[in-house]
């Protein structure tokens, strides 16, 4: 989930099953570091289906969409044990910038969906590759040279 919408921990953490919206693909979200809340985040549709499938599971009565917290000693057993390299979980809030910047994502969509106070932080911390750069290598007529 991290990966797909570039939520940190604590925001995943505190989601409430009534922040879901499954027939939208969206969830309402709290940022908790700085205390804004986005009233309707796009969600892929399969993540969308896993959330479904999970809420179904839960008991009745549960409020929120996990239970217990995700601290980092958990992210590494969790990451061992699906064979992915040593990164942190907050690599997967990187991943997400980057992936929507290589592939033309404005920085001001990815600023609102990463709900940082600037672009310049965006572009500085979270996205390694510029898509107008992006769009300038892939003119090159590569596969003529190689």
């Amino acid at each position: 989930m991290a990966a797909t919408t570039g939520l940190r921990r604590g925001d995943i953490e505190s989601i409430k099953i009534g922040s879901i919206h499954c027939d939208r693909n969206t969830i309402t979200t709290q940022n908790r570091k700085a205390g804004k809340t986005m009233a309707e985040r796009p969600i892929p549709e399969q993540i969308m289906t896993e959330l479904s499938n999970h809420v179904a599971t839960l008991p009745d009565g549960q409020e929120r969409l996990f239970n217990d917290r995700f601290s980092p000693k958990r992210w590494e057993k969790v990451r061992k044990a699906v064979g992915l390299p040593e990164l942190k979980f907050h690599d997967l809030r990187k991943t997400f910038a980057s992936l929507l910047a290589q592939r033309g994502v404005s920085t001001a969509v990815t600023q609102r969906l990463l709900e940082h106070s600037s672009p310049q932080l965006t572009n500085d911390v979270y996205t390694n590759v510029d898509p107008v750069l992006r769009q300038a290598i892939d003119q090159l007529p590569v596969s003529d040279w190689v």
